[in-house]
């Protein structure tokens, strides 16, 4: 009897495994702390970002730089620092947004080294939550530290949503004011998070747990959203649907990539740049 349910729970226990390894799981982020309520309460309270940082003067023609999973780890910044040589080479770059797992445990003094780093940048630098900044209970430090992680940035003719998917979920509120607020913005709008909707084969995880919930942005984002930025994956994946770029960047911590975005009156177009 025993030997007859071993052999029969074998088969299920290997693709367990095989389905974890495939799908890069990090256990870690069993460990994840705060609920997506708590902050949401806390939308449009910075206390990195000043009045003046967030909004910024776009202007008709510019550029700005994404980059992702920067995983700053007990000081360790990975050549983030580096990155300021590229906005001082570069006038046109008007700001730079930081999609999420900017640490790897969330510890206070990893993200008060990120915040020393971006203010070295001579752009606004906007922050993404990620999993791993919410890692042992550490969402206090990005709470007293940063503070919002669902925000809206305005320029001229130009909108930036800033998502909170920490939890691999986006929750009816957050995409109920998304929704509300794409109907009374023109112009160029571009969407930021952390985890991604898309993945790369069958055996990987799709990482927003809802499905009903990928579907649903897809919608609200249809002929209203540029382009669509996440990270999470550590891979460069790009789809189109619904007039929609969805651009996964892979980690800036192992291949220092970043994505430049240029915005001109002709239409949007973007580049993948590394360090060295």
């Amino acid at each position: 009897m025993v030997k007859n349910l071993t052999k029969a729970l074998l088969p299920i226990l290997l693709f367990c495994v095989f389905f974890a390894a495939s799908c890069n799981i990090d256990f870690l982020g069993f460990f994840a702390s705060s609920d997506l309520d708590e902050r949401l309460a806390e939308r449009d309270n910075f206390r990195f970002l000043t009045n003046s940082d967030r909004r910024p003067q776009f202007g008709n023609e510019y550029q700005f730089l994404v980059f992702t999973d920067t995983h700053i780890e007990d000081g360790n910044t990975f050549d983030l620092e580096k990155l300021s040589d590229v906005f001082e080479n570069n006038s046109q770059i008007k700001f730079a947004v930081a999609l999420g797992d900017i640490t790897s445990y969330g510890s206070e003094q990893d993200i008060k080294k990120f915040i020393d780093i971006a203010e070295m940048f001579n752009v606004p630098c906007y922050p993404v939550i990620g999993n791993h900044d919410v890692y042992f209970g550490n969402w206090s430090a990005w709470k007293e530290q940063i503070g919002s992680t669902n925000y809206r940035i305005d320029g001229d003719g130009t909108t930036l949503f800033i998502l909170d998917t920490a939890n691999s979920f986006f929750g009816k509120e957050q995409l109920d004011r998304l929704e509300r607020e794409l109907k009374g913005v023109g112009g160029h709008v571009f969407i930021f998070t952390h985890s991604n909707l898309f993945v790369t084969g069958p055996v990987n995880m799709q990482q927003i747990t809802d499905t009903k919930e990928r579907a649903r942005i897809i919608s609200i984002l249809r002929n209203k959203c540029d382009i669509m930025f996440m990270g999470h994956l550590h891979k460069r994946l790009i789809n189109e649907t619904g007039n929609v770029r969805y651009i996964n960047i892979e980690d800036f911590n192992s291949t220092h990539t970043y994505c430049l975005v240029s915005v001109k009156n002709s239409g949007v177009t973007y580049t993948f740049e590394k360090l060295f």
